[in-house]
């Protein structure tokens, strides 16, 4: 199965310093050599098409490139076998490092979003902001905590041994329309795109492996400084997780805030492009003032 096709998009391989070969969407553009890179990362259960929505906005002014998260997608398993969000955070780095460049925006949905917070906060200097969405930021309050923890029952399944990969490529179809928020502007053909995917077992077991490093490894551990780069939370109020584990986010930066986004699930990259591409164009347009000196 080769990657679904989208106008202005090549498919290019890279192999990363951290032992991924990394299948990326490189978006062509007309705009300056220059341009600023938004480097794209995906959510479960998706994969790089999740931003075919956002990507036709941005082109001609940003040079955009959506990964597919380590044994996701088109992308090659991890030779450490390690799915810890860490490791997704270095893919990213890792991805500036092959293409040279210096700085990116980052901008990531789900698990992509949560590798987000990671990547921005322990390395600062190669991201000059961070757009998340459809996540809960990573400074919950133990109430918040508590009240949240019915609504993930859905995880130990996946995240099971032997049995997750199989619940995986079976819910697939039930956990993209149990989570969308306004049904109208739902995508059948995506969700066969992201179904077929997963019906390969070696990706259904990468999407197993990233809900039980979490949960046996990650969960109640992860402990991050303060924000130092400009961050958008996106989430959606129809999101079935609730909107109190995204609220919160402007004490944990200098530059940070939580958007709710009207007519949006969980999904809100394909829900609510607009509001994903409003949130970029503004930390893009903050960081061309900056270096203009506004």
């Amino acid at each position: 199965m080769s990657p679904p096709e989208l106008p202005g998009v090549e498919h290019r391989f890279h192999d990363l310093a951290t032992g991924v070969r990394a299948h990326v969407a490189h978006v062509a553009h007309a705009g300056p050599p220059d341009a600023p890179a938004v480097v794209a990362l995906h959510g479960f259960p998706q994969h790089w098409w999740m931003w075919r929505r956002v990507i036709a906005p941005l082109a001609g002014d940003v040079r955009v490139l959506a990964m597919d998260l380590r044994g996701q997608g088109w992308s090659g398993q991890p030779a450490d076998a390690d799915f810890r969000k860490a490791r997704l955070a270095d893919d990213a780095v890792a991805l500036l490092d092959a293409l040279g460049i210096e700085r990116a925006l980052l901008l990531g949905h789900d698990w992509g979003g949560w590798a987000g917070f990671i990547a921005a906060t322990l390395r600062p200097e190669r991201w000059t902001g961070l757009v998340a969405a459809g996540i809960a930021h990573p400074w919950p309050s133990a109430a918040t905590t508590l009240r949240t923890l019915p609504r993930l029952l859905y995880q130990p399944p996946i995240a099971a041994p032997v049995v997750g990969p199989r619940v995986v490529s079976r819910m697939v179809r039930q956990l993209l329309r149990s989570a969308w928020g306004d049904m109208r502007t739902y995508d059948a053909e995506a969700e066969d795109l992201y179904a077929a995917r997963l019906a390969d077992p070696a990706r259904a077991d990468a999407a197993s492996r990233l809900y039980r490093a979490f949960l046996l490894r990650e969960a109640g551990r992860t402990r991050l400084p303060r924000l130092r780069v400009p961050a958008r939370l996106l989430f959606g109020r129809l999101d079935p997780l609730g909107t109190q584990i995204a609220e919160g986010l402007e004490r944990h930066g200098d530059d940070a805030r939580t958007v709710l986004v009207d007519r949006a699930g969980h999904f809100v990259p394909e829900e609510r492009p607009d509001a994903v591409v409003d949130a970029v164009r503004e930390l893009l347009a903050a960081q061309g003032a900056s270096r203009n000196g506004g």
